[in-house]
């Protein structure tokens, strides 16, 4: 602003050429020409730094566009539906040919107030993902809590395939019993078929083991040649497919209050079905829990049971000749011995044997661990 108003004056006060005004002050003549037609035209104000930002842009969404995004998020926030810009780009495309992008409609949404910016989040490529590599492959089962119109207390029991994410069970009582989980486990079975296994908390409706028994739902496991899986205690995390489940159930009931469980039942249903066959499921690359229960071949029961567990793991002897292993829930510490040291070693496991490798495939000896104790050593290979 200084130098153009010094430029200006030196041309309508001086009464200095262009040509020598450019000279003295190293600018151009075509700007010391533009500057003094601003200044006559508009005085010192037009002197001021103009934006450099295109007076139309091409590419900017339509107020339309603007509104039919605005309208369908106030749309599938009234339904209890997830209306993230990812959703609304899902249904746009079912209704128009050129849409925006999602970070597009993220941003119009911003303008119209409708997000509010959160902190910087963990990158979602620190998170570790677990999911069955077939339908039935999987089934996780939990209990969630829920109140009726009067404030009536009621629970909702819900079993949901870990893969495709289809609910194969959702069931209210007054109280979940243990007889109740295993009425619905029987009757998804006959329609989704019987799974190759079942995850769920430590509640007492599904196992026994803080009782030293076995339960009836166990007992129905072990019958139907389904392996039973249990999550750590205090660790909802394990099942966290059925726990998103509980969160997406309830904004749904939030819309659909009901007064008597009879009522709740039928909202459920209603609710399920919209889930299974109508909702596109983020994790599934935007198709429903029906078409990606259907895209794969199905797990059957009896093809997990006595299968050999097998992994492979690698690791480095600490200063103390040792390594830890976690087994069944289990932290344990093998002792390799002192002379390995610092050494990295591959372990094989299957089941309670493993095989100890070090980098260069030499056999260093193998282990059968004892269960009951937390210090196992490793046995020698035999001389030659």
């Amino acid at each position: 602003m200084v130098l153009a108003q010094m430029v200006v004056d030196s041309v309508v006060l001086e009464g200095r050429s262009i040509r020598a005004t450019a000279l003295a002050y190293g600018v151009s003549k075509s700007w010391v020409y533009e500057l003094v037609r601003r200044y006559r035209s508009g005085g010192a104000a037009a002197l001021e730094p103009r934006s450099k930002r295109p007076h139309a842009n091409p590419r900017q969404m339509s107020h339309d566009v603007e509104d039919e995004i605005v309208a369908l998020r106030k749309e599938l926030l009234d339904g209890g539906d997830d209306a993230g810009a990812q959703t609304i780009l899902w249904h746009l495309e079912k209704r128009r040919e050129n849409v925006p992008s999602a970070s597009a409609i993220y941003f119009a949404l911003k303008r119209r107030g409708f997000i509010t910016p959160e902190p910087r989040k963990r990158p979602k490529a620190s998170y570790i993902r677990f999911e069955a590599d077939l339908p039935n492959e999987c089934w996780q089962g939990d209990m969630t809590h829920w109140q009726l119109d009067d404030g009536t207390e009621v629970e909702i029991i819900n079993f949901i395939d870990d893969h495709s994410r289809v609910v194969v069970g959702c069931e209210v009582h007054a109280v979940v019993r243990a007889h109740d989980v295993r009425d619905l486990f029987k009757r998804a079975c006959v329609i989704w078929g019987t799974p190759a296994s079942v995850l769920t908390d430590n509640g007492a409706i599904f196992n026994a083991a803080h009782r030293g028994g076995r339960s009836g739902f166990e007992s129905d496991l072990l019958s139907a040649g389904v392996l039973y899986k249990h999550s750590s205690p205090y660790h909802p995390q394990t099942c966290g497919k059925v726990e998103r489940w509980h969160q997406t159930l309830k904004r749904y009931l939030v819309k659909n209050p009901a007064s008597s469980l009879e009522e709740l039942q039928q909202v459920l249903d209603r609710v399920v079905l919209r889930y299974n066959e109508q909702r596109p499921h983020r994790s599934k690359g935007r198709v429903t829990p029906r078409q990606a229960y259907e895209a794969r071949g199905k797990a059957t029961a009896h093809t997990l049971i006595n299968q050999p567990h097998h992994r492979l793991r690698k690791d480095v002897v600490d200063p103390w000749g040792k390594i830890t292993l976690r087994y069944r829930g289990r932290v344990l510490h093998v002792r390799i011995g002192h002379h390995h040291r610092g050494k990295r070693v591959r372990l094989y496991i299957v089941d309670e044997h493993i095989r100890v490798l070090d980098d260069d495939g030499t056999f260093l000896g193998e282990i059968t661990i004892n269960p009951e104790r937390n210090y196992q050593t490793m046995a020698k290979p035999k001389e030659s």
